[in-house]
């Protein structure tokens, strides 16, 4: 940092000290609009930056925010590539935000652009994606924490199984499955079998150490065990279809929504992605007409970046890969084989 911009850092941190939020927010905005135009862009980065996060540790979450918006701006003006350090600086603004301030979508929002255009990862940076769920997580905010979950890294699926299952604390007991396909639907419809089945692991080891006396039996095969819960047959589903994409039978796929069909009546919803699963996974295909939850699903990661919409051109059935070919971010990628459950 030049010694021209800690000069002007140095007067502003005077400024918020003294409670001149405006008057500081609004020089540091002004300079840096200077940078910008003059293509600056290294001083107008660490001007924004640093200016946002005194504005933030200030408990000024609005005017941070907006020079973090900005940041972002000078981000996608200059090209800059989503490498270890510009990732690492606005992470740490992020993290610098006063819990549940509303303007953090719009500095999150900016953030997914950027590293969706320049990264390798279309629907953007998994490490991004993961820190902001996990953060969205710790605020009490499931819904934006799933969208950002599903696309996190290979560390995801716990804070995933971990935010589902604490949602349902609060619910009725019998509705552990609901909580747990919401982890287990999105990781399936990305093609991340590891992850999806990763998280019901999670999910269900709570649920049995959570409640010693609920009745479990153990289903053992030579690549996988499943607890199966008689009081629970819509959690038995969820496991049991992991178990079926892993083998990759059509017939098997079958075979289990006829078995459960009376409880699959239960909740409509799931049978949108259910037919996406058995088009991905098992090559059946769906009947044409309108599709409410993919279009949801499409527009919730990120629109025309997403891999739901990418792997609709690619191929109407995915195919289980090699042992060792699954991506290691946890991120979108042609699913790895189920692991073995413990």
């Amino acid at each position: 940092m030049s010694n021209k911009i800690q000069k002007v850092l140095a007067r502003q941190q005077t400024k918020i000290s003294e409670g001149d939020f405006y008057e500081a927010h609004q020089q540091l905005r002004t300079i840096a609009n200077r940078y910008v135009k003059s293509q600056d862009w290294p001083a107008a980065v660490d001007l924004l930056s640093n200016g946002a996060s005194m504005l933030l540790k200030a408990g000024q979450g609005g005017s941070g925010s907006d020079l973090c918006i900005y940041l972002m701006e000078v981000y996608q003006k200059a090209e800059m590539k989503a490498d270890v350090g510009n990732k690492a600086r606005i992470l740490g603004l992020l993290r610098a935000f006063p819990p549940n301030e509303p303007s953090k979508k719009k500095f999150v929002t900016g953030i997914v652009e950027w590293s969706s255009k320049h990264s390798e990862f279309p629907s953007g940076d998994p490490e991004l994606h993961h820190v902001i769920g996990s953060l969205y997580a710790e605020e009490g905010e499931p819904y934006d924490a799933e969208r950002h979950l599903t696309l996190g890294t290979s560390d995801s699926a716990a804070v995933f199984a971990d935010m589902e299952y604490a949602w349902y604390s609060s619910d009725e007991p019998s509705t552990a499955s609901h909580y747990a396909a919401r982890a287990v639907f999105p990781y399936l419809l990305i093609g991340n079998t590891r992850a999806a089945n990763k998280a019901l692991l999670l999910f269900t080891s709570k649920l049995s150490s959570s409640h010693p006396g609920l009745g479990v039996q153990s289903i053992s095969s030579p690549s996988s065990d499943i607890r199966i819960y008689p009081s629970l047959p819509l959690l038995n589903f969820l496991g049991l279809l992991l178990l079926a994409i892993q083998r990759g039978s059509a017939d098997l796929f079958k075979q289990l929504k006829t078995h459960y069909a009376a409880h699959l009546k239960e909740v409509p919803h799931w049978e949108e992605p259910l037919l996406q699963i058995g088009e991905m996974y098992f090559g059946i295909k769906i009947p044409s007409q309108s599709n409410p939850m993919f279009d949801m699903m499409s527009s919730m990661l990120m629109g025309g970046n997403n891999p739901f919409a990418q792997k609709k051109k690619e191929s109407n059935r995915v195919q289980a890969a090699p042992a060792g070919n699954s991506s290691s971010s946890g991120g979108p990628g042609t699913p790895a084989p189920a692991p073995a459950v413990d």
